[in-house]
């Protein structure tokens, strides 16, 4: 079915090409133009192929009687009349090829060395040229220059709507009723496998065949044509697809950036102002009812999991570089110590101090940590560690609102907000887009490499 709808859509570029490219037809195969002409409504021109058989009548006259003969002036009097009445009457009007008669006027007054057209085909139609010039010469000039472009009008017929005749129809419609059918057949596909789908989607999951079945806009079935050797694999046309989708991609990719950004924003400062984001921070549901999902305080469950990471973590893997540092900053204590001075000069007393600030270090260190690590362990210690959090986030609250440092704050987040936007999204949107596209392939790349390479049967089509 591909195949037969890649012909079809060949035949339709065919038709719809027929008529501007009639002339090379004409040139090139006139037998196409013989078995095709009719299909269009196309017949020749009767004033022009008139014009064309004089023309031949006359060439067999001078063949027979010479140039200078009573028979040939007759017949070149009836050309000079009908050249005076085909540029007058610009048969060629009738199908747009208006241009070809300039073309035909133009090589006759070149061909003359005359202005006027009328006088040029009124010379050039005349015994005494043709004697001049030459009979044999000018009439291959004719020939060769003259006689095809006034072949190429025709008449073409009209129907009865008022436009064009054309049949194509006829050769069209053998293809239109098997998509047809086979559309039937297909949505009637569709619907058993889908019982829940109506009559309608199943029809529409194959809209792009809808195409092949108009009469109308006949070009539009490369979609369905294009689509189907793609489905068959007759053509790959992924590498066409990926790049119609970043060429979509980076067209959209600039404005999308600042409209999204510009939203998230807007609904950041909707929410300033509203007092939605303090009342958050603040744990305050008066202003709005606030939505728990899992009956979990994250801002404290948060706070904890960082205590517990610095503690049990942290704290130990940085111990000996606390206990130097403490250790300095005795050192430091005991050099101050104007006694300390004297002291030094006694033997001993100097190594006696390094032991001294090592064991202080370590010992506060330790202490310290010991300390810390009671505090979190230690459920009272905990309990009142929270009430001291909760009590100090109400009073700060309550101050903050007091002396209308709210307020302010929410104007200087508010002003923040729209300085990003004015400063940081526009350099958002001027990024390259086709480099980030083609990061993001190189990406999908590599995770692809490392699948089929975690995947090694696939790389057998197993």
């Amino acid at each position: 079915m591909a195949i037969i709808a890649t012909i079809n859509l060949c035949l339709v570029i065919f038709d719809l090409s027929y008529v501007p490219w009639r002339d090379f037809y004409l040139r090139k195969i006139p037998q196409i133009t013989q078995i095709y002409d009719p299909i269009k409504g196309i017949e020749k021109h009767r004033e022009t192929q008139q014009y064309l058989d004089k023309v031949n009548a006359l060439a067999e006259q001078v063949s027979q009687t010479g140039l200078t003969s009573p028979q040939v002036n007759t017949k070149l009097e009836e050309l000079r009349r009908l050249s005076n009445e085909m540029i007058e009457g610009n048969p060629f009007a009738g199908v747009g090829k208006s241009g070809t008669l300039e073309r035909i006027k133009n090589r006759m007054r070149d061909r003359i060395d005359n202005n006027s057209a009328k006088q040029a085909f009124a010379t050039f139609w005349s015994q005494s040229y043709l004697s001049k010039r030459g009979w044999i010469q000018e009439i291959n000039f004719f020939n060769k220059n003259i006689s095809p472009l006034i072949a190429t009008n025709y008449y073409r017929r009209i129907g009865e709507n008022g436009d064009f005749l054309d049949n194509f129809w006829l050769i069209d419609l053998p293809f239109v009723l098997l998509f047809a059918l086979e559309l039937s057949a297909r949505v009637i596909y569709i619907k058993g496998r889908h019982p829940g789908f109506s009559w309608l989607n199943a029809i529409l999951w194959r809209w792009y065949d809808l195409f092949l079945l108009s009469p109308f806009l006949r070009w539009l079935r490369i979609i369905p044509v294009v689509v189907r050797l793609d489905q068959a694999r007759i053509v790959n046309l992924q590498p066409v697809s990926k790049q119609i989708n970043q060429a979509l991609v980076a067209n959209f990719a600039e404005e999308l950036t600042e409209i999204i950004v510009i939203r998230v924003i807007n609904q950041i400062q909707g929410s300033i102002k509203s007092g939605e984001i303090t009342s958050w921070l603040l744990q305050n549901e008066k202003i709005r009812p606030y939505i728990d999902l899992n009956n979990v305080n994250e801002v404290e469950a948060i706070a904890g999991l960082l205590i517990n990471t610095i503690v049990y973590q942290v704290l130990p893997k940085i111990k000996p570089e606390l206990i130097a540092l403490l250790r300095h900053n005795i050192d430091s204590a005991f050099h101050q110590v104007p006694i300390y001075k004297n002291l030094q000069a006694l033997p001993g007393i100097g190594q006696a101090q390094t032991q001294i600030s090592e064991q202080l270090a370590t010992q506060i260190s330790t202490n310290l940590y010991n300390a810390i690590v009671s505090a979190v362990e230690d459920p009272i210690g905990a309990k009142l560690t929270g009430k001291l959090t909760q009590s100090f986030s109400q009073a700060l609250g309550t101050e903050m609102q007091k002396k209308h440092v709210l307020s302010e704050i929410q104007t200087l987040l508010f002003d923040f907000l729209e300085e990003v936007k004015l400063n940081y999204v526009q350099r958002l949107s001027q990024e390259d887009i086709e480099q980030i596209i083609e990061q993001t392939r190189q990406i999908k790349e590599i995770q692809n490499s490392k699948f089929k390479i975690q995947n090694p049967r696939l790389k057998s089509g197993e």
